[in-house]
């Protein structure tokens, strides 16, 4: 009889663990990392403080990859969908890293800190696979990829009082700082950048600091007035925003170009164009509103009479209007705003109506 082997976990964690714990903070397992799922108030709650006023988040688990060289402007131009040659120094784009499939490796962050030095942002789930990926295709360009995950903290202040909030602890002008640009500046005592970036929908920044300096930072926040939340909050903001997810909404078999994120894919060479730019768009991207009251999950039947016609990929209640919200992948044909379907839930058929996201109406466009 063969003895049973015990397998152990270990997770990563951010240099901010011990401060979600002594906030009460319910911690689960994401990505390799123990991260904030939702503190004492719940998910509602910081939800609503984020359309309202202002939430806190620590994002520091997803991965950060500095590109630095004589060719690291047309490496990135090879190697992702969007143009980083159109970024002026201390600006950011939001890009996609193709496959050779006309799918995707993951959707990313970009900013262009110097001339010749860039700074890529991914999702904690995929910082492996976009790391080995940027290795191979570097081969031929001469240029140093370093991976800075573990080098940086990143700290999100998003909602509508965020700029005064932060204008209270910051030096610098950061009425000057218009979105998708970062600002190097000192928050108290500590040196951070400042990127007028998120992920909520909202006004907000993304704080990049140094880890020691982090709890410091964190804790100011706090005391200025933000509310701490988790990624519970995150998603339903993001899904409430209607912006994707990857493994949700984009994976290595969605093609981007048939989604209302297909300017994102700019008319150039790229790593997998012809996969991409040559298939056909059969299936499109779309949001959903249920008119009964039900969560459409990842993965749920849409059904057109008694055809499936379609596949959800996130559903949540709304927080803040109450409603029903989803998105899915439908066939091409009945994407149309206002087609009626079904979505099967729990053994249910639900109406549903195809809408254009977002699903409320943003304080910033």
């Amino acid at each position: 009889m063969r003895e049973g082997r015990v397998i152990v976990l270990i997770m990563k964690r951010t240099p901010l663990y011990q401060v979600h714990l002594a906030l009460g903070a319910r911690m689960v397992e994401f990505a390799g990392w123990e991260m904030p799922l939702q503190y004492p108030t719940g998910i509602n709650q910081e939800h609503l403080a984020v359309r309202e006023a202002c939430g806190l988040f620590d994002v520091s688990h997803m991965g950060k990859i500095c590109v630095r060289g004589l060719q690291a402007t047309e490496f990135l131009s090879y190697a992702t969908l969007n143009d980083p040659a159109k970024l002026k120094v201390g600006a950011g784009q939001y890009s996609m890293l193709p496959n050779d499939r006309g799918g995707l490796i993951d959707d990313l962050y970009i900013y262009r800190q110097a001339e010749a030095d860039y700074l890529v942002v991914c999702n904690a789930a995929n910082s492996t696979a976009v790391w080995a990926h940027l290795q191979v295709l570097a081969a031929p360009y001469e240029l140093e990829l370093v991976d800075e995950s573990m080098a940086w903290v990143l700290i999100a202040v998003q909602g509508p009082t965020s700029l005064l909030l932060l204008s209270r602890l910051v030096e610098g002008d950061l009425l000057a700082v218009k979105k998708n640009r970062t600002l190097p500046a000192r928050l108290g005592e500590y040196p951070v950048t400042l990127a007028r970036t998120g992920y909520t929908g909202e006004e907000g920044f993304e704080i990049f600091a140094r880890p020691n300096d982090s709890v410091a930072i964190f804790k100011a926040l706090i005391a200025a007035g933000a509310v701490p939340c988790g990624l519970g909050a995150r998603d339903t903001l993001r899904l409430e925003a209607g912006f994707p997810l990857f493994g949700h909404e984009f994976a290595a078999d969605t093609n981007p170009l048939c989604s209302d994120y297909a300017w994102v894919v700019k008319d150039k060479e790229f790593y997998g164009r012809a996969a991409m730019w040559d298939a056909p768009c059969r299936h499109w991207l779309v949001g959903l509103k249920l008119l009964q009251r039900g969560i459409a999950r990842q993965g749920y039947h849409v059904t057109k009479g008694d055809r499936v016609v379609g596949w959800v990929t996130s559903g949540t209640i709304s927080p803040l209007t109450r409603e029903s919200i989803a998105m899915a992948w439908l066939e091409a044909p009945l994407s149309e705003q206002g087609t009626l379907l079904t979505v099967e839930v729990r053994g249910q058929q639900l109406p549903a109506t195809v809408v254009k996201p977002p699903f409320y109406h943003p304080s910033v466009s």
